[in-house]
């Protein structure tokens, strides 16, 4: 009896989620609908330019379902998504789909490598922080953090390039690759580092390195800010907790209930924190990427938006907006599991 009654709670609480999954995308089908429509920019006009004739911009116009009701429109816009056909790209003539495919690696390599750097540093600067409360060192990290906050992505970007590529040259140039190795190594997972190391191309790895870690820096800057705060209040509020105190009381090492107790509960929110930091860097990466012209995302999208391409940027919105679905599920996931209350 217990263990059915339990089986249906896992069921409901299951269905539960799914549901809020599938409303929360078609919320995220129905705003970008909605953002198509009344953007100040006709699609039919984009797709067959400005010197067509009325009949051919009719005939677009019927082609494309524009002439349908807006509640058919949306229900037709609705199936191409769910089958992964976002239309045609006025710029590259190819499908949208094909054309995220492309960029999208560079962006999450992007993305990847700046929330590793974010956590790498962020979490110690954190606790550090929380443990000398009020001293010189929670001040410093505060302030650094600040910094985080404050200063515009592109300025610190460019820079980043006068500084560290142009005056001392320690690091390659805008771009994801010199273009001496450019299509040296065959594209298995889109991610150059790895794609690289795969084919024993070292040469490529190191140039791709070069190129990856000072946008990979100055985006994961903002990441450790976000993260280091996030870190230094979890870790204030645990560390007041009275298990803390039996911890002291029983002889434990400082190191031990800091590490061990304090930041093992902690990890229960950072969790959420860190996965929502991934998908702010996946989706602000936009300046990033056009200040070092990385052929991600980002860069795809604005070019697009630039262009009026609203079949390119409404396609990258709705793949942006899927990662924040799938990183909240996950977040969500993994919050249940190091937590048992939330069970």
């Amino acid at each position: 009896m217990i263990d059915s009654e339990a089986a249906f709670r896992r069921a409901k609480g299951l269905g539960k989620l799914i549901a809020s999954v599938c409303v929360t995308f078609l919320g995220l089908l129905a705003v970008t609908f909605f953002i198509g429509r009344v953007i100040p920019i006709d699609p039919v006009l984009a797709a067959v330019g400005d010197r067509a004739s009325q009949d051919a911009y009719e005939q677009a116009k019927e082609e494309m379902g524009l002439n349908k009701p807006m509640v058919e429109q949306f229900a037709i816009y609705v199936v191409k998504v769910l089958n992964g056909d976002f239309g045609n790209s006025i710029l590259t003539s190819n499908p949208v789909s094909a054309d995220i495919k492309r960029v999208f690696p560079a962006t999450f390599e992007l993305a990847t490598i700046a929330l590793m750097f974010g956590v790498l540093f962020g979490v110690p600067a954190g606790v550090y922080a929380a443990v000398h409360r009020g001293g010189i060192g929670d001040h410093a990290v505060r302030v650094v953090g600040l910094i985080g906050y404050s200063v515009p992505v592109f300025w610190l970007g460019l820079m980043g390039l006068l500084i560290f590529y142009a005056k001392l040259n320690v690091v390659a140039g805008p771009g994801r690759l010199d273009v001496l190795f450019e299509g040296m190594v065959p594209s298995v997972t889109g991610v150059v580092l790895i794609d690289s190391l795969l084919a024993g191309q070292f040469d490529v790895f190191r140039d791709a390195f070069s190129h990856i870690i000072l946008p990979s820096a100055v985006l994961g800057y903002f990441s450790m800010a976000y993260i280091s705060r996030m870190t230094r209040s979890f870790m204030i509020e645990q560390l007041q907790q009275e298990y803390i105190t039996t911890a002291r009381v029983k002889g434990l090492s400082k190191r031990a209930v800091i590490w061990r107790h304090a930041l093992r509960n902690a990890l229960v929110p950072l969790i959420t924190v860190v996965a929502l930091s991934y998908g702010s860097l996946l989706e602000g990466s936009v300046l990033t990427e056009m200040v070092f012209s990385w052929p991600g995302l980002g860069f795809y999208i604005t070019n697009s938006l630039l262009n009026g391409d609203m079949n390119a940027v409404l396609g990258g919105t709705i793949v942006v907006g899927c990662v924040f679905i799938a990183l909240n599920l996950l977040s969500d996931i993994l919050y249940k599991r190091f937590d048992p209350r939330a069970r």
